[in-house]
């Protein structure tokens, strides 16, 4: 392959960026077939379409998203070193990009990452939720630069990327004071009662669906959410019991005004940095799987 040409890399992240030919030229003072023909240049260099016609818009081809993806960290950074370099500064902030499976509790992700940016000097942390099989993509793609999540990559997965156990915990089980209960010990009080699931086929779905055959229990489920945040929300709204990694249990009950019913270790939440590296070598990662210990202590 040729040696990319980054004036030929600008002209297409342009027209992606501003969504045309038309509206990229007015920026760039180019007309039109200047730039389809920097386009096509361009394909033919690094041997992919990057855009399709459909109808009168031009979209981004699969290899087209992956060119963008990588030309707009480019980008952005060089404008982050020229801002950097009028400034004088002679350090520019680490940037970590983070991937939060949905289900992964959202107070457990904050006081994990907490740290990075109170560290010296600070680090930018970038958050998108999404999927475990979008995230470990964009972890393929280099797009973001770990995955925090709920349940290891599994065995075979398509992509190269290693697991990285940041610890275990109970559950919890809460309920708002509005929210009326049998008088009976737990967990025989969940017998009947609403309650919030995570959606099937979560780590800690199939965990609870096990523990009330076990004990006897059939609570009445009245929603499965995937999002942890919405699920406590409505538990803070008296709408179901929930539950959720005892290691927050304090926090959870401050800030939904919520309180614990009960607690069992039969169920056990365990979380994972998903990296690129067996061995991790970025530093902002490695400070996070080295202080992730405290949190489980």
């Amino acid at each position: 392959m040729q040696r990319l040409n980054y004036h030929h890399l600008m002209y297409f992240w342009r027209i992606a960026r501003e969504g045309g030919l038309v509206p990229a030229g007015k920026i760039l003072r180019l007309s039109p077939q200047t730039l389809s023909g920097q386009v096509r240049a361009f394909e033919e260099v690094v041997g992919q379409k990057l855009f399709v016609r459909r109808g009168r818009r031009l979209a981004l081809t699969d290899a087209g998203r992956i060119a963008f993806q990588y030309a707009d960290d480019i980008f952005s950074l060089g404008a982050e070193l020229e801002d950097i370099l009028h400034r004088g500064a002679l350090h520019r902030p680490q940037r970590l990009e983070v991937g939060l499976v949905e289900a992964l509790p959202k107070m457990f992700a904050q006081a994990l990452l907490e740290p990075l940016t109170k560290s010296d000097p600070p680090v930018v942390v970038a958050c998108r939720e999404g999927t475990l099989t979008d995230l470990s993509a964009k972890l393929a793609a280099h797009t973001i630069d770990v995955v925090l999540a709920d349940e290891p990559l599994p065995h075979g997965a398509s992509i190269r990327a290693f697991n990285h156990l940041l610890g275990e915990t109970s559950v919890t089980f809460f309920a708002s004071p509005a929210l009326e209960l049998p008088s009976t010990r737990f967990p025989a009080v969940l017998d009947g009662v609403p309650f919030l699931m995570p959606f099937a086929g979560s780590p800690l779905r199939r965990q609870l669906d096990a523990y009330f055959a076990r004990h006897h229990v059939t609570p009445h489920i009245v929603a499965e959410i995937e999002d942890s945040a919405l699920v406590k929300n409505f538990g803070r709204m008296a709408l179901g019991v929930f539950c959720a990694p005892s290691i927050v249990a304090t926090a959870i009950s401050t800030m939904f005004d919520v309180r614990p019913i009960g607690a069992t270790d039969e169920i056990v939440e365990r979380f994972y940095a998903i990296s690129a590296e067996r061995r991790v070598k970025h530093p902002s990662i490695a400070f996070m799987l080295e202080t992730s210990h405290e949190l489980f202590t």
